[in-house]
């Protein structure tokens, strides 16, 4: 009786494992072996849109600021130097604009690459580009693809979190997933038009008891599973069914993930967040637009990705206000980098001390770069030769410098960097191939980087 009995429990703790990995199995958040080791296990992507100047931020220029006023490479333009002042910082020497003073103080952190280019010098293909490696057609998103690839960490979160996206540029093609299945696309968490502290995820059916919740679902499952029989292959209703699920998880640990009233006031600070909140907007366009400089709005988003990230979430986009000042550079650009340059730093510094940055890589940058010849008389227009980007954590050197661009500022000349090179560098700090991370569609393999793309090696530890 006993050896029969002993033999029972095992056959019940085996079917109960075996249960589990067929549900795992059939989950494609499911984490996900590497193509080889990565150092970096997560993705926090700061997307600064509208095209922030390099010549003004990341890119010291002496002999452009020497040469204000004299004819610039474009007919009928005039030579612009900055208006801010460069200093050295950290042991690494770094040149760093004082609009950044926070961010400064972690020079010996992040790497520069002050090569990049992209193809086109229109905001909504830039920005495409940056997110989803193409201008021309709908293609799944970076983060879509770092999921798929990867898997989530946390199976009662999404892989993919983009937090206060702008609605044009591209709006939602930047975070989906295209042709890939449709549980890879990003869960967006508030708007680029409102504040983030009035953000919330509501659930489908709070006053319901879980039970009851569940029940109701298994019926609306069991539903789409019968619909999808009969169509054997039926994508939406295949995200139907996931998306479903996750949502059901969701309602355990998201509310608690994006309540910050527990954190302390000491790390409120760290990140500029006030007590109580600005709730105003950030930084305005390049159209006279009010311009806020409180870094209130920013420092809760960058808050969030922390926590985001730590609670497993594979990869975190924040939207940081609108850089496009074609004239009132001097008033935008000092106000969207006084709203931005704390709560970065401050992020910085929060994920050294949880020990998270050596595994999380942290990326900032804009679409684009800007002239240095003027434009408006105080304003800079698109320049999509040459711009300045930074990565910090998960694998890429700290305190160095990376390609450079001419000494006016205006092209790319050593070391250039595509923005298919940044994609196929930052999937091999996540231990992925770029060239071996397809998916079949329409009778061919799709990629992120498509044809292009190489792993910028110098910035790899």
């Amino acid at each position: 009786m006993l050896r029969t009995a002993s033999c029972g429990f095992g056959w019940l703790a085996f079917a109960g494992i075996a249960q589990r990995e067929a549900l795992a199995a059939g989950n494609p958040l499911t984490a996900k072996a590497t193509h080889f080791p990565g150092r970096a296990k997560r993705v926090i992507f700061i997307s600064l849109r509208g095209g922030p100047s390099h010549v003004d931020t990341f890119d010291y220029k002496p002999k452009l600021n020497a040469s204000t006023g004299q004819p610039g490479m474009r007919p009928g333009t005039k030579l612009l130097g900055s208006k801010w002042n460069f200093s050295q910082h950290g042991q690494s020497g770094l040149w760093i604009s004082e609009l950044f003073p926070y961010v400064a103080q972690h020079a010996d952190d992040i790497c520069l690459i002050r090569s990049m280019q992209t193809d086109f010098p229109a905001h909504p293909q830039a920005f495409l580009q940056m997110h989803t490696g193409t201008t021309q057609f709908v293609r799944p998103s970076l983060g879509a693809w770092a999921v798929y690839g990867l898997g989530t960490q946390n199976e009662n979160l999404p892989g993919f979190v983009t937090i206060s996206p702008p609605s044009d540029v591209g709006g939602a093609q930047n975070y989906g997933s295209a042709f890939l299945p449709a549980i890879h696309q990003a869960t967006r968490i508030g708007s680029g038009q409102r504040p983030i502290a009035n953000a919330t995820v509501r659930n489908l059916a709070a006053k319901m008891p879980a039970g009851d919740q569940r029940r109701a679902l298994d019926l609306i499952q069991a539903m789409n599973r019968e619909s999808l029989a009969r169509d054997v292959v039926n994508p939406e209703v295949e995200g139907v069914i996931e998306s479903f699920e996750l949502a059901f998880k969701m309602q355990v640990q998201m509310p608690g993930v994006l309540d910050l009233s527990g954190e302390s006031a000491t790390t409120k600070a760290l990140y500029g967040i006030s007590e109580g909140g600005s709730g105003r907007r950030g930084g305005g366009g390049g159209g006279g637009a009010r311009f806020d400089s409180s870094p209130d709005d920013f420092g809760r988003k960058c808050l969030l990705a922390r926590r985001l990230s730590e609670a497993g979430v594979r990869f975190v986009e924040i939207a940081g206000g609108n850089w496009d000042q074609h004239f009132n550079l001097a008033t935008g650009h000092e106000a969207n980098a006084a709203a931005v340059d704390q709560p970065i730093a401050g992020l910085l510094t929060d994920l050294k001390q949880r020990g998270l940055l050596k595994d999380t890589l942290v990326v900032c940058t804009g679409e684009f770069g800007r002239t240095p010849h003027a434009q408006g008389g105080d304003g800079r227009d698109h320049n999509h030769k040459a711009f300045t980007l930074w990565m910090a954590g998960g694998g890429v050197k700290g305190g160095y410098s990376h390609g450079a661009t001419d000494e006016l500022g205006y092209e790319a000349v050593e070391n250039k960097v595509h923005v298919h090179d940044l994609h196929a560098t930052m999937l091999h700090l996540l231990g992925l191939d770029h060239e071996r991370l397809t998916y079949r569609y329409a009778g061919r393999d799709f990629r992120l980087t498509d044809v292009h793309g190489n792993v910028v090696k110098q910035i790899l530890l």
